[in-house]
């Protein structure tokens, strides 16, 4: 074909309107000075969320020398066994919970909107949300280590250690309700990822041509989802243990330490995925640039991706091979742990074979990904090595397993995390990072890191165990400490040269950024605020190298959305899977609210730790106030119904129902949602097992009519509520929605009031506390539905409901559906496993 048959192809190849380009320009506008503050565009927040998790990586880091520093010689007195377990704690909780997620997450939100030729994705109010929630609630977290309050139970928080009777201070309260709303947080950029990888990507870019990278933070978005809800409920149980003395964990009350465990690694074992797969898929897009040619092995990458995150569920336990589990649970793990190495070394493979089919260049982001492949297949080894339960049982607890995950961990994320930094850079400013520093700094960083972590396994081996703080002298452990320290201190050095490398270059001035790496994804389109010029139309997995006019038609706005149609921010939404021009979708703009309504939740959190009850719930309903608002003001009508989107193609403007994108998120939300609910039965499930007989002696079930009450009742409200969504448009929508409220608080109190008439006592046994937890779980469900139906029905008589603006309608009714078939399976859970364990 001609190049001028393909010029006609373009979806607008007529030549541009006047002034189009200053009108595209004015929405995207960013504010300066300290109003950045109202900055919601995905690449601003990006940035901020990246140089956050930077500064939390290099706080955990200067702990982690000084955990060194005491370690390098025996009966050190540098710090008191109090102190290191602070120290300690708080280094793996940092780098495990404020460094690691979050910097997967803040790549992938700078990164993805240009690498899926998008505008922006498609909640930037809600990424803004949660970087601000991370970085203040995060900060504040940190500061305890300076007033002493800071948790010193390990960063995995096992009880009995961490309940009210050896830990009785503030200490674990500020893990617990720290980290478990900072996981929210992470939630939130996991719902944004996951709708806008599906349905903002260029038009053509189908799912078979996607980039890698795209596909690892899918993947990895859909397991923070499946998996982050565990922990948050595990810290919600421990939480109500210590503040109301349920006993979930209490041995001697009928807990069980061992289900913490459960709900721990059934989200840390994940974990490690979540947070190798996006350096993996980062790795998958690199390497083709580096070595010049197309990934080898693409699909199978993509399908190992997937399986990857399969296994990563089914291998929880294997964190418990010393627990007691039985047998046949842990063969089965361990079975599982050797053959997740299947899938992750298909990837390794690829990239081998990808570098040995190109021509390779030693720049900085090559030795990275050299030295990455090294440290993560070593780790990899001593996994599989950790699998086998013999070994595992002479191993745990000791130096080995803190050698093997530093190398899975450090390898597997830290170095493909450099790389990218080397690689993607010039993004900025234009400007690479000296290709003679990277060498310097490679050669401290991965010397450094083998001569720090190398010698644990033969420091694990003679049998120093994990998580003391000081050692005798004659137990011929000082000479590989000592090793272990200098390597520390030497790979700091080479965090500490990248970072001056880094400043030195971002000071310099401004360039075209260009393609420095002749790489083949679109981020590398000539961008501005807006991203690019027009939105590209994809016509293969390598669009930069397969088209290669590309930069300079998207930059003379020859595809799609070339300018604004509704004077507002615009982005395309396309189809799922073919990727299909759907509709226009008008972006928010830059906005106060995340942030107040950021820094309210995070306050509310952390003073409520402290019992500053009044100034806490000051911050709560600032948080509220904030968050209405920000609704109030987001589910308003287009100002457009139809937008002119190329030469040829007309679409309509936003969507409703399952079209629509928030439609998606709230399901997405009610899956995490029902996911904790899960964890919640599993723990009512796990305790009522460890009973001779179910219900104990000395506790009863309530009558059954009740909990058959109050299921009619969350029916019939559920009902109303269809009625609702059918009396759009009407007088009576508001009054069907306060009735459906009604019928939640009624069905909430019929059940509460069958159970006291049980006599539920959650103090005495834990079995009583689980089923108190179920209960207060669905009365936080009927608290949001009665703000929810009240503010409904603010919306229906100020006129704001309409076949135009009803997202705010048809996603409460989702919420409200929801609640009823909980409420339902609450019923049937509490007074189903009696029955079957008779």
């Amino acid at each position: 074909m001609t190049d001028h048959a393909i010029e006609q192809r373009l979806p607008s190849s007529l030549p541009r309107p006047e002034g189009e380009l200053e009108r595209l320009e004015k929405p995207w506008q960013r504010p300066t000075g300290w109003r950045f503050l109202k900055r919601v565009d995905n690449t601003s927040i990006g940035l901020l969320y990246i140089g956050t998790a930077l500064l939390f990586f290099l706080l955990a880091g200067i702990l982690g020398l000084m955990m060194r520093t005491q370690l390098a010689v025996p009966d050190n007195d540098l710090m008191s066994a109090s102190v290191y377990n602070q120290v300690f704690t708080m280094h793996g909780t940092v780098m495990m919970f404020l460094f690691a997620i979050p910097i997967v997450e803040a790549i992938a939100v700078y990164l993805l909107p240009n690498m899926l030729g998008a505008r922006d994705l498609p909640f930037p109010r809600l990424s803004a949300y949660a970087y601000w929630a991370y970085a203040i609630g995060g900060l504040a977290f940190f500061c305890t280590l300076f007033f002493g309050l800071s948790p010193d139970g390990g960063w995995f928080m096992y009880p009995p250690l961490t309940g009210k009777q050896y830990s009785p201070g503030l200490n674990a309260d500020f893990w617990l309700l720290g980290i478990g709303f900072i996981e929210i947080s992470a939630i939130a950029g996991a719902i944004e990822l996951i709708v806008g990888i599906l349905f903002t990507r260029a038009p053509g870019m189908t799912l078979a041509r996607m980039p890698v990278y795209a596909w690892a933070m899918l993947v990895v978005a859909v397991m923070i989802v499946f998996a982050f809800p565990a922990i948050i409920a595990g810290t919600a149980l421990l939480e109500m243990e210590r503040a109301f003395d349920w006993p979930f964990f209490i041995g001697e009350r009928g807990g069980d330490p061992i289900l913490w465990q459960h709900l721990f690694w059934f989200f840390g074992h994940p974990e490690v995925y979540i947070i190798f797969l996006p350096a993996a898929g980062m790795v998958s897009t690199m390497i083709p640039t580096i070595a010049g040619t197309p990934l080898v092995g693409r699909k199978a990458i993509i399908v190992a991706l997937v399986i990857v995150c399969f296994f990563s569920f089914a291998l929880w336990a294997h964190h418990m091979f010393t627990a007691g589990l039985g047998v046949m649970t842990m063969s089965f793990v361990s079975a599982a742990s050797m053959a997740v190495a299947v899938p992750t070394a298909i990837q390794v493979f690829g990239w081998i074979a990808t570098l040995w089919r190109g021509k390779v260049r030693m720049t900085g982001p090559a030795l990275f990904l050299g030295g990455f492949m090294f440290i993560f297949v070593l780790g990899g080894l001593t996994g599989v090595m950790v699998a086998v339960l013999p070994f595992d049982w002479q191993a745990h607890d000791t130096y080995f397993i803190v050698a093997h995950f530093h190398y899975v961990l450090v390898g597997g994320m830290v170095f493909p995390v450099f790389a990218a930094m080397y690689y993607w850079l010039p993004l900025l400013k234009g400007q690479r990072l000296s290709e003679r520093v990277a060498k310097w700094v490679f050669w401290l960083m991965f010397g450094g890191f083998n001569i720090a972590f190398f010698p644990m396994h033969i420091t694990g081996l003679l049998g120093m165990p994990r998580r003391v703080y000081t050692y005798p002298g004659e137990m011929g452990w000082n000479g590989l400490n000592m090793v272990s320290t200098v390597g520390a201190f030497v790979l700091a050095a080479g965090v500490l040269l990248f970072l001056v490398d880094v400043v030195r270059t971002l000071r310099r001035p401004e360039q075209p950024v260009g393609n420095p790496w002749n790489a083949s994804t679109l981020e590398w389109l000539p961008t501005e605020a807006y991203n690019a010029r027009s939105i590209p139309e994809v016509r293969s997995a390598d669009p930069l190298w397969d088209q290669p006019n590309l930069c300079e038609q998207v930059e003379a706005g020859q595809h799609y959305l070339p300018g604004t149609e509704s004077g507002q921010r615009e982005t395309l939404v396309t189809s799922p899977v073919a990727a299909t021009p759907r509709h226009l979708l008008v972006l928010p703009a830059d906005s106060w609210l995340p942030f107040l309504a950021a820094a309210g939740t995070a306050g509310f959190f952390l003073l409520l730790t402290v019992k500053m009850h009044v100034v806490a719930w000051a911050c709560g309903l600032t948080a509220i106030a904030a968050t209405v608002a920000w609704l109030w003001d987001a589910d308003r009508p287009p100002p457009i119904s139809q937008a002119k989107v190329s030469d040829t193609l007309v679409l309509p403007v936003g969507a409703r129902g399952r079209a629509s994108h928030s439609w998606w998120a709230t399901i997405i939300m009610l899956v995490v949602d029902a996911t904790v609910f899960a964890s919640f039965v599993f723990a009512y499930i796990h305790i009522s097992m460890r009973l001779e007989v179910c219900p104990p002696p000395s506790a009863s079930l309530p009558a059954l009519r009740w909990s058959l009450f109050s299921g009619a009742l969350l029916v019939l409200g559920s009902g109303l509520m269809l009625w609702a969504v059918r009396s759009l448009g009407t007088r009576r929508l508001p009054w069907l929605a306060l009735a459906a409220t009604g019928c939640a608080i009624a069905a909430f109190l019929v059940d509460l009031h069958g159970y006291q008439l049980a006599g539920l006592a959650p103090r005495d046994l834990a079995w009583s506390a689980a089923i108190a937890a179920l209960l207060s779980y669905q009365g936080l469900h009927v608290v949001v539905l009665t703000l929810a139906g009240i503010y409904l029905a603010a919306r229906a008589w100020s006129g704001r409901l309409s076949p135009a603006s009803r997202a705010t309608l048809d996603n409460t009714a989702l919420l409200w559906h929801y609640t009823t078939l909980q409420g339902i399976v609450l019923a049937l859970a509490v007074h189903g496993v009696p029955l079957l364990m008779e």
